[in-house]
Parts: C-alpha cells; sequence; structure tokens
C-alpha cells in the first residue's frame, strides 16, 4: 500500500521521542564503534518515516519502533558517544540506523553538547524532515562541526517508490533538503543506492543535481547494496532486480 512519507515520518516521530524533565528523549537501540568512514562511533536510532525494502536495519528497528530500543537524552547520548571515541581514539561521530532527523529537538540539544569538542559529526538522513520543516536546515548550519550525508532512494521518482514503496512525488522531498542545505551553507553531501539503477538513470540524476549547484553533482557518492540475510529476503520478497551486490564481508574498500 502506497504511503504518503511525510505523513509517516510524523506519526512515527510521535512513537520514539518523548519529553522528561532532561528534555527530548529519544529511542536508540546500540552505540557502538564502526569501520565506515575510517573509523567511527555511531548511536543507531529507532525510527524512519521511509520502508526501504533494501533497508539493513533490523525489521524490529525498522517495523516495530515501539517494541525496539529504549530512550535516552541527550546528555546520555553524548557521554556515550564521547567514551566509546575516546576508548578507541576516534575523532568521528555519527547518528545512524533509523532517521536521525526525527525529534529535532533531541538532536539540536546533541549538538549544542557536541559543540567545541574537535568531533566531526555526520548526520545520515534520507533528507525528508529537512524539506518539510523549513527551519531544519538553517538551524543545523549553527553547528560548524555537522556534515550532512542525503542518501537518496533510487534515481528517479519511479525508482524512489518501488524502493520504498512510497509516492513517487517524495521523491523530490529529497532534493528540495539538498537545496535547503546548500542555501544556508551547511556542508553536506548526497549518496544514492544506486545498485537497482542503469548507467543512464544515474546520469540523469546528476544532472538534477547539477541543476542545484554543482558541487552536489561532482560530490555524489554512490552507494552499493550489501547483502545481509534479511536484506536478501526482503530483496525477493518485492521482487527487486539489482546490478551490484557484496556480502558483508566482501564490500570494497572505497565503499567504506
Amino acid at each position: 500500500m502506497v504511503y504518503d512519507a511525510v505523513e509517516r515520518h510524523l506519526a512515527v516521530e510521535k512513537l520514539v521521542t518523548c519529553v522528561s524533565s532532561e528534555g527530548m528523549e529519544r529511542k536508540y537501540y546500540r552505540f557502538r564503534r564502526a569501520r565506515w568512514y575510517g573509523g567511527i562511533v555511531t548511536a543507531d536510532c529507532v525510527g524512519c518515516g521511509l520502508l526501504c525494502r533494501f533497508c539493513w536495519v533490523s525489521d524490529e528497528a525498522l517495523h516495530h519502533p515501539v517494541e525496539a530500543g529504549r530512550f535516552y537524552s541527550a546528555e546520555t547520548v553524548a557521554k556515550i558517544m564521547v567514551q566509546i571515541a575516546r576508548k578507541y581514539g576516534l575523532r568521528q561521530l555519527r547518528l545512524s540506523g533509523g532517521e536521525p532527523t526525527l525529534g529535532k529537538e533531541h538532536l539540536l540539544g546533541l549538538l549544542e553538547l557536541l559543540r567545541g569538542r574537535g568531533y566531526i559529526f555526520i548526520l545520515e538522513t534520507n533528507g525528508i524532515p529537512l524539506a518539510y520543516d523549513e527551519g531544519y536546515a538553517s538551524q543545523l548550519s549553527r553547528y560548524d562541526f555537522v556534515h550532512v550525508r542525503v542518501s537518496l532512494k533510487g534515481c528517479s521518482e519511479d525508482e524512489f517508490a518501488t524502493l520504498t514503496g512510497a509516492k513517487p512525488e517524495n521523491f523530490k522531498l529529497q532534493l528540495n533538503a539538498l537545496e535547503r542545505l546548500v542555501e544556508h551553507k551547511v556542508s553536506c553531501h548526497p549518496s544514492v543506492m544506486a545498485s537497482f539503477s542503469t548507467r543512464e538513470s544515474l546520469q540523469k540524476l546528476a544532472e538534477r543535481l547539477a541543476g542545484i549547484d554543482s558541487k552536489l553533482a561532482e560530490d555524489l557518492e554512490v552507494e552499493e547494496l550489501i547483502l545481509y540475510p534479511h536484506v536478501e529476503k526482503e530483496i525477493r520478497k518485492y521482487r527487486l532486480k539489482y546490478y551490484v551486490g557484496h556480502p558483508p564481508n566482501k564490500v570494497p574498500p572505497e565503499q567504506i
């Protein structure tokens, strides 16, 4: 059943955030050191407004946000991430897993706690909340240690609908998010899950990105499918055809 991505983001946000005496809390299901970006501390949050059919996140975290994870304050998240960073000598932090931009007050509180501590903070997002919340990108621009990676789900409206089950027109929200980030001079780049796309489709996306800003097209990151067992199961379920995919233990170095 086709769904509206904005409506689903707003609905899921209510399930994965709450307000306590410590401010807005957000659900997370794990904190870890990860190999990506040459080594990074990752906080995996619960809940996303998209239901990507190739998503690496567990079924529980993706489809059952009420049961998955637990609530954490921004202060607790900052403390845990910094402890892991110090233990392994890492200078990069990120939010991933679900959609990290859900719960804006929590995210901005976390960034405020990390400001001036010498870390690079990578915010991985599908971009949709940055499009429907007009002030979001402007507020992120206050933090010069933040870099936003907008993960595009396919190269076009049709591919987006096939890969997420959402309305095709919702694809443009992801491009709108990049427009806003560029407008407010927030460090960012687009990535795209291109394993289901042809070279022609990828080229057309690059042209659309260049229409926003030439640097977006130059910096486009091509993401390729990682064939975790549950991902392969979902791909078979939806009969998705992919051109490139890698076993988890054989991901090319350039994809890490």
